[in-house]
């Protein structure tokens, strides 16, 4: 409640005599929360709370840059007090992706979310964004044990177990790592991307990295929060697949090769999620993220059965589950 003070003291300065109106508009898996200010005379705007002592506006307002001068809708920055941590952004609504899909309209927003996508990729330039290195990588799918493993199943890995865990990793950092670089928006999905106009609004972005180039489309077509049949799936990737040809983004030539390097580089950013979830829900208290963990070991299962490679990871999760039945979960 503090911070909302505060907040409201801010815009009081930014806008004397126009009375504005807080109300909440999100919160996301960190530290930052939106809030919605509406003045009296109708406008309105998006109030960014990033409290300075966990949160850093300087990436955000930089990838709003970057993403706005490739000629993608994303919130811009009106005003700024960097000290106590307030950015006023442009509104860009409040209807997700994720509220307005159906099997009606999915197609069409799909083709724009791409067309974005593609817009984002072929602004890529070096040393402008963080690497999506190995150090990056790994410690991402650290989490997976860490906290799905351990802290989520309450399991201790063997030494054998880990040692085919890390075989595991490597694997999948060889693949990643190999994979043409560009900007990456690293949470292109259902919640982050608004239905406008022009569509789509872009949010959260303040973590886009330099990086693989299959991996915003994992978060958009396996997305932790809906799921398309596969064959869907796989038209989309295919149309994207030829557009990013056309604007001469380094895909490879052969699709199958392409299609591999997407369910290999999902496969890294779903054992994360899956230790990510974990943490929001026994680090931070926010449960919720445990109704998606299915889905996820769903896409982390059906990938796996696809490649001898990971039939090592599938046996580690029958034993890591399997214990696991006896105490009421199921996956």
């Amino acid at each position: 409640m503090q911070r909302q003070q505060l907040i409201q003291s801010w815009l009081e300065t930014l806008f004397p005599n126009l009375s504005p109106m807080l109300t909440s508009a999100s919160a996301d898996a960190s530290f930052r929360r939106y809030f919605r200010a509406t003045l009296s005379n109708g406008d309105h705007y998006i109030v960014m709370d990033a409290p300075p002592q966990y949160e850093d506006c300087h990436p955000f307002i930089l990838v709003a840059e970057l993403f706005a001068a490739a000629g993608v809708n994303v919130p811009r920055v009106l005003q700024q007090d960097l000290a106590q941590g307030f950015l006023l952004l442009t509104d860009l609504g409040d209807t997700t992706y994720l509220s307005a899909l159906n099997t009606v309209n999915a197609h069409p927003l799909y083709m724009d979310a791409i067309d974005a996508l593609i817009q984002i990729q072929s602004a890529s330039r070096a040393g402008v964004l963080p690497e999506y290195d190995a150090t990056l990588l790994s410690r991402e799918l650290q989490l997976f044990p860490d906290w799905y493993v351990v802290r989520h199943l309450g399991a201790t890995l063997s030494d054998e177990q880990s040692r085919r865990l890390q075989t595991i990793f490597t694997r999948l950092l060889d693949n990643n790592l190999a994979q043409s670089r560009v900007f990456v928006h690293r949470d292109y999905h259902s919640r982050n991307l608004m239905v406008t106009e022009p569509n789509p609004g872009v949010l959260d972005f303040q973590d886009a990295v330099f990086g693989p180039i299959t991996y915003d489309l994992v978060s958009l077509f396996r997305d932790a929060y809906i799921e398309w049949d596969e064959e869907i799936v796989i038209d989309w990737l295919i149309r994207y697949w030829e557009k990013a040809r056309r604007a001469n983004l380094p895909v490879p030539a052969d699709f199958g090769e392409f299609y591999r390097d997407f369910e290999w580089m999902g496969m890294q950013r779903h054992l994360k999620v899956l230790g990510i979830f974990a943490r929001l829900c026994h680090r931070d208290g926010k449960e919720a993220y445990l109704d998606n963990l299915p889905l996820v070991m769903r896409y982390v299962r059906r990938t796996a059965e696809r490649y001898r490679e990971f039939g090592p990871l599938l046996q580690l999760l029958d034993e890591l589950h399997g214990t696991q039945i006896d105490t009421g979960y199921t996956f």
